[in-house]
């Protein structure tokens, strides 16, 4: 019989696996390096710089706005919110909101103990607010999300007015929708004087040697505005490019050897760390709600979205200087300064001297006392820790009133930012003192009275408030984070102020102004 061929034994299967592992190998190396490249490029395209600016454009001073005085002494303003459109950038229209014009707001300026009417008016297509950031007013005239005006409705608030000489500002408070409105344009500053303020040596002639220096980055999508949130941007939306009162590449011409700068951070979610780009220093005057004690000279002032600082910066002959956002390390670790914006330098505004300057006085040594407490009188303290999901881990409901202060108390409000993400925090109605800073002495900058405090990463401040109403336990005021996205997702609380005794109310649904 003839034999059975022998089987070949079968090929080993360590040569196939092999094959496998260094193709999946190959392919697992290829993924890797691509997400690192893809995250390298993000990491490297997050940051921006505009430092050496062609500044071009003349600086616009918003006009002061027009009032009357009724013959019980009320000063009437008037404010119309209004869609059009400006030309930033020559040939291009841009599609723009704003109170009496195309775009932003004149500035409103009233004194210490006038009454203030405010009649507002919308021609816009959606409701929206006029809130009096920084203003001291009853609650049912506060402009917040209860107090909604509707399309082709008006809503005339009034209020007397009651706090030291300040820079303020109005701005839409539209729950969920505060950002878009602002970004469109709805934005002014409203300036509060008093007697003692008006008899200090300081520069206070409006748009000479007293300059509004609102502040806004944006960004352009051809002519258009250009809204997007960018990637792994927490923070909410940062433009490419800053503007000066809706001003472009701005440079002012100055007469005089000091000048004034009162700084509005009107952006929605962009810090910056104002200073000189040659590094000169100036004399800090005043903070969100008026003088500090006395000038503190420093070379930096930061301010998160909401927050304003005076200034004054004296300026040699024929000489010129340019305020610049610097980088700062504020937000953390270096992964979150990078997205949200903290590695970012911006070229602000350009000053040029005359060749001859007016003579200005030396500033004074003192410039006035603080309104605000110290917390030795605070009957109750309070804690709120900072999410971009909400606020003591609620986020914004409408209906619901989550503190109730009693009217004429202080208190102290402890607030912390529980995790890495930048926030700050805003209350209405009050200004309140910084007592603490991580449990330390606060810096020279947050010494003054204050209505918006930026709160870093893991950061605790404490504040002392005084609550001196009117009264109205169904009208809430508001406290938020005023970086504008997180607000709009719902961190804001709401609180009543109430008699002793009394017990907060319901608040009312809110409802769109048809008349006031």
């Amino acid at each position: 019989m003839p034999r059975t061929p022998r089987q070949k034994p079968p090929r080993p299967k360590r040569s196939v696996l092999k094959r496998i592992l260094i193709v999946l190998s190959t392919v697992v190396a290829v993924i890797a390096l691509a997400l690192g490249g893809g995250a390298l490029w993000l990491y490297s395209s997050a940051t921006v710089s505009t430092a050496g600016t062609e500044f071009s454009n003349e600086l616009a001073v918003p006009p002061l706005a027009k009032s009357t005085v009724k013959r019980d002494g009320t000063r009437v303003f008037q404010l119309t919110m209004q869609s059009g459109q400006k030309e930033f950038t020559a040939g291009r229209q841009t599609p723009t909101w704003g109170f009496n014009g195309d775009h932003l707001g004149p500035t409103l300026r009233a004194a210490r103990g006038e009454k203030v009417e405010v009649k507002i008016k919308n021609t816009l297509g959606e409701e929206s607010t006029v809130h009096w950031h920084g203003m001291h007013l009853p609650a049912k005239m506060d402009g917040g999300p209860h107090q909604m005006v509707a399309p082709g409705a008006t809503f005339t608030p009034r209020w007397a007015v009651d706090q030291p000489a300040a820079t303020l500002w109005y701005h839409p408070h539209p729950h969920g929708k505060t950002e878009k409105h602002v970004q469109r344009g709805l934005a002014g500053m409203f300036l509060l004087d008093d007697q003692k303020s008006a008899r200090l040596p300081l520069p206070k002639k409006y748009g000479v040697d007293d300059l509004p220096v609102m502040v806004q980055d944006v960004k352009f999508d051809g002519a258009k505005f250009d809204h997007g949130k960018g990637l792994l941007r927490d923070t909410g939306f940062l433009g490419d490019r800053t503007m000066v009162n809706g001003t472009l590449d701005p440079y002012k011409e100055v007469g005089d050897e000091l000048v004034r700068l009162r700084l509005l951070n009107a952006s929605t979610a962009r810090i910056y760390d104002f200073g000189f780009a040659d590094n000169r220093r100036f004399a800090l005057i005043g903070t969100d709600g008026g003088l500090l004690e006395k000038p503190a000279r420093t070379d930096r002032i930061q301010l998160s979205p909401g927050e304003r600082a005076e200034i004054v910066v004296r300026m040699q002959p024929g000489e010129r200087t340019v305020l610049r956002s610097f980088p700062h390390k504020s937000y953390g670790g270096g992964w979150e300064a990078r997205f949200a914006g903290g590695d970012d330098t911006f070229d602000v505004l350009q000053l040029r001297a005359a060749n001859t300057l007016r003579p200005s006085p030396e500033l004074p040594g003192t410039l006035g006392e603080l309104e605000v407490p110290d917390g030795t009188d605070s009957v109750r303290e309070r804690f709120f820790g900072l999410l971009t999901t909400g606020i003591n881990g609620k986020a914004m409901k409408m209906n619901r009133i989550d503190e109730t202060v009693v009217r004429g108390t202080a208190e102290t409000w402890t607030v912390r930012n529980e995790h890495g993400t930048p926030h700050n925090f805003h209350v209405h109605d009050v200004q309140f003192r910084v007592l603490e800073v991580d449990g330390k002495e606060p810096p020279p900058e947050l010494r003054g009275a204050k209505d918006t405090v930026f709160v870093p990463p893991h950061k605790t401040v404490k504040l002392a408030m005084r609550f001196d109403g009117p009264a109205d336990p169904n009208t809430p005021y508001m406290y938020h984070c005023h970086l504008l996205y997180h607000e709009d997702l719902g961190m804001m609380g709401q609180f009543v102020v109430v008699e002793k005794g009394q017990k907060a109310g319901q608040v009312r649904t809110p409802h769109s102004h048809a008349g006031h």
